[in-house]
């Protein structure tokens, strides 16, 4: 009889008396030598050989949840933030869980943020974008209006320009989540920032656009006119719905490939004029400062880096020896990466890991390295080669050239020790 508090229907007798006949005939159902599954003997997990309350009770309606969230089993799938980062949350930073996601896209709910004055509720009936400047006819936008432009979809990744930046001194930070997690890729809808600009006219020595925020903070960033008639979106939707609150609903500036706090959210003014603002008067701008007290000019885009999410620090190990896919996604803000390497012996020798999924330019990319773990500590690594022939370069060659100055453009490889009982760390090695 079973031990389910259910009562077992003349059905489910009909399914036990087939897994009993499978238990008898044996090597029928055996585990592939490729997955290590187990084989099915006397004494079989009761998961499996008994009927489950789960498969003969009646589950929730189509209008239980009117809008879908996440199975209450996945509830630690979260964004996280370090409380010790800023005095206070409205102008610090959460993380993505990187550890615990696969594939390319990041779901809204767990997309990273980054706020300088907290997120604010802006409708869409309240929305306006100015264009002035040096235009032939300043123009202000509603939203309507937005909608009845050409729309454009495209899938990319933003990622803060901090991102990995506590790592430039030595290993700060155990687990994926807080050494990369400030990064999202997701599909955009919007329209074609170029679109409106040639409504209210380029003037011929209009050089650069400042874009400005609605927040408190008035966010604002230069951007050469070159790049915003290139790719340059206003986006109202990610991944098919209306943008978050925290991610600059109803619309923000999406500049792929380049940092992300050039991403204007709450997007309210484009402003047109012949030089950056930062050469005008004292607007804030991110800067790479070297070793000498000199800082890198103009340093916005992403270069070529990748991560091993699984194994890593919060996704250990669980099932011992035997079949092991390493897992990390890779990503450049010059184009698609080519290939992804990964090191299971701290770079003496590296491997060809597999890339999955569509290589979209300035994308991430999903990548797998399938072994056998003999239960042999590791020391993991991935690099990412981009489109262009560029090879993420070790944390060492960066601080060779850059010094330990800057918080910013930190695209090092990044080193997981795994111990004996699949445990892992975050250290560096020479």
């Amino acid at each position: 009889m079973t031990d389910s508090p259910v009562k077992e229907t003349a059905k489910d007798a009909g399914r036990r008396r087939f897994l009993t006949a499978g238990l008898a005939t044996g090597g029928a159902l055996a585990a592939s030598a490729l997955v290590p599954a187990r084989a099915i003997a006397q004494g079989a997990d009761p998961l499996i050989a008994e009927v489950q309350p789960w498969a003969v009770q009646l589950g929730d309606g189509v209008d239980a949840h009117p809008y879908g969230t996440p199975i209450s089993f996945e509830s630690d799938v979260i964004r996280r933030n370090v409380p010790w980062l800023t005095a206070e949350t409205m102008s610090s930073i959460n993380f993505t869980p990187l550890h615990q996601l696969d594939g390319i896209i990041t779901p809204n709910g767990v997309c990273f943020e980054r706020h300088h004055a907290g997120s604010i509720e802006l409708s869409k009936a309240d929305y306006r974008l100015m264009i002035n400047g040096l235009v032939e006819q300043p123009l202000v936008f509603t939203y309507a209006d937005l909608e009845r432009f050409p729309r454009e979809n495209r899938i990319c990744f933003l990622e803060c320009a901090a991102n990995s930046g506590m790592e430039w001194a030595g290993p700060q930070l155990n687990g994926a989540q807080f050494t990369h997690g400030m990064i999202h890729n997701v599909a955009y809808t919007g329209v074609m920032l170029k679109d409106l600009l040639a409504e209210a006219g380029v003037k011929p020595e209009g050089k650069w656009l400042l874009a400005e925020g609605a927040d408190a903070s008035a966010m604002t960033r230069s951007i050469p006119m070159e790049k915003a008639l290139d790719d340059c979106m206003v986006a109202f939707r990610m991944n098919g719905e209306a943008l978050r609150k925290e991610q600059g609903y109803p619309a923000r500036l999406v500049v792929p490939g380049w940092e992300g706090n050039m991403w204007v959210k709450w997007l309210r003014r484009l402003e047109v004029g012949d030089q950056p603002w930062e050469q005008r008067e004292e607007t804030s701008k991110y800067t790479d400062t070297l070793e000498d007290g000199r800082s890198r000019k103009w340093t916005w885009v992403m270069d070529a880096k990748s991560v091993i999410t699984s194994p890593s620090p919060q996704a250990p190990i669980r099932h011992g020896k035997g079949r092991l896919v390493i897992t990390g996604v890779a990503w450049s803000g010059r184009g698609t990466v080519a290939e992804v390497h990964v090191t299971t012996d701290g770079g003496v020798n590296w491997h060809q890991a597999r890339i999955s999924g569509p290589s979209l330019d300035k994308s991430m990319h999903r990548f797998y390295y399938e072994m056998d773990w003999d239960g042999r500590p590791m020391l993991l690594q991935s690099r990412a080669v981009d489109s262009t022939g560029y090879v993420q370069p070790t944390k060492d060659a960066l601080r060779r050239f850059r010094g330990l100055n800057s918080i910013y453009h930190n695209n090092g490889i990044q080193t997981w020790a795994v111990n004996a009982e699949g445990e892992a760390e975050n250290v560096e090695i020479s």
